[in-house]
């Protein structure tokens, strides 16, 4: 008999254990977003990625005679950063804009003497200058021609 009595308390505890460990994984799992705790200074390396969704524009200059210019702008950005993707998605044809009034208001000779940092440093601020959710750190060229 006193066997049964032990046998019947080690049952309890398990028991008990085991909806412990199940009420824990609930409450884990429904308390907000997976790393929520985490500092935001702290960037997870796998979530920067490269936004490419400007795409390649072919922007006509200001000359008498336009030429064409071909650019594909690119920058990274935190993909962790949810509500700042998807503004920087519904701002492509904001930024489209930004450059194609920005390079055609330039004649061609402007552009091959302006310093290629220059012009990224321009397109840069006028990106940020309508941006509210986050920052670009720094614009990249993929691609950067001036054909006759």
């Amino acid at each position: 008999m006193n066997k049964d009595k032990i046998f019947k308390v080690l049952i309890i505890l398990l028991l008990l254990l085991v909806v412990v460990l199940i009420i824990g994984t609930i409450y884990g799992l429904s308390s907000g977003e997976p790393g929520a705790a985490q500092s935001p200074i702290l960037i997870d390396q796998n979530q920067i990625q490269t936004f490419s969704g400007i795409g390649q524009l072919r922007v006509l200059t200001a000359d008498p005679e336009p030429e064409m210019v071909i650019i594909f702008v690119i920058f990274y950005y935190n993909s962790g950063d949810r509500a700042f993707s998807e503004e920087l998605v519904l701002r492509i044809r904001d930024f489209r804009d930004i450059i194609m009034q920005y390079i055609g208001a330039l004649v061609a000779d402007d552009l091959r003497e302006n310093n290629e940092e220059n012009i990224k440093n321009e397109l840069l601020r006028n990106f940020n200058s309508i941006l509210r959710l986050g920052q670009i750190e720094e614009l990249y060229f993929r691609e950067l021609m001036i054909i006759r």
